[in-house]
């Protein structure tokens, strides 16, 4: 019992630092709740599925191969090709959002009218065409948007998880793997939910003005560089 609780000490420890120190597990949603102007609660929705999902994934795999006997070493090649499959998506989605986000705020670049009066005065005024036109392809590309991150951290797998928590939790027996993998989901989606929710009020504080129609821009650029940091840097 003492090495089961040691093991699911470890496992706390492993999913708070595996997440913070990969910002792939909270900057898409930090910066696409702030482009997208998504509520506080749309954006814990979003990021509590999302880390389920990449969560649940490895715990599937994981319980798989404890039940058929496949080697770690097996487990982890299989996490390795799945860790790619996500930085290589995410630099993908990352590159598409920020193309699309530069076009539409070269689209959306605010531009004076005058309108003169009878009496002779004049007055002016800014406004832009984008986000005055909104049409219903645009609306279900917003709507798609949580379902690409969702579908990408399914793909991302939890590293650390079956070598060094799943496994030798099985050595002890099944519910023992449950505790283990439980305590690994709750250390990693609490951290994701805990520095999305610090952030998202932070930022909501802070406003970039004429930098805003560039929101969606920067948005990709911060994906595509999470990626990059996973395939490149192994974050």
């Amino acid at each position: 019992m003492n090495n089961v609780a040691l093991i699911a000490g470890t496992a706390a420890i492993i999913g708070l630092t595996h997440t913070l120190l990969g910002p792939d597990h909270y900057l898409p949603f930090i910066v696409l709740s702030k482009a997208r102007k998504w509520s506080y609660g749309k954006t814990m929705l979003i990021t509590f599925l999302s880390g389920l999902g990449h969560v649940m994934s490895s715990v599937v795999l994981g319980f798989v191969g404890i039940l058929i006997g496949t080697a770690v070493f097996k487990l982890e090649s299989i996490e390795s090709v799945r860790g790619d499959i996500a930085g290589w998506l995410l630099i993908a989605f990352g590159l598409v959002y920020f193309v699309w986000g530069l076009r539409r705020a070269i689209k959306n670049k605010p531009h004076t009218h005058k309108h003169f009066h009878e009496d002779g005065t004049t007055h002016e005024h800014e406004h832009t065409h984008t986000e005055e036109h909104a049409h219903p392809h645009v609306e279900k590309k917003k709507r798609l948007t949580p379902w690409i991150i969702f579908l990408i951290f399914v793909f991302g797998p939890c590293e650390p998880l079956i070598p060094l928590v799943m496994y030798p939790a099985a050595q002890h027996n099944i519910p023992a793997v449950i505790l283990v993998a439980g305590v690994f989901a709750i250390a990693t989606i609490g951290t994701m939910l805990t520095v999305v929710t610090v952030t998202y009020f932070g930022l909501s504080k802070v406003h970039f003005h004429k930098l805003e129609r560039y929101s969606h821009a920067l948005a990709g650029m911060m994906i595509f560089l999470s990626g990059t940091a996973i395939n490149f840097l192994g974050l």
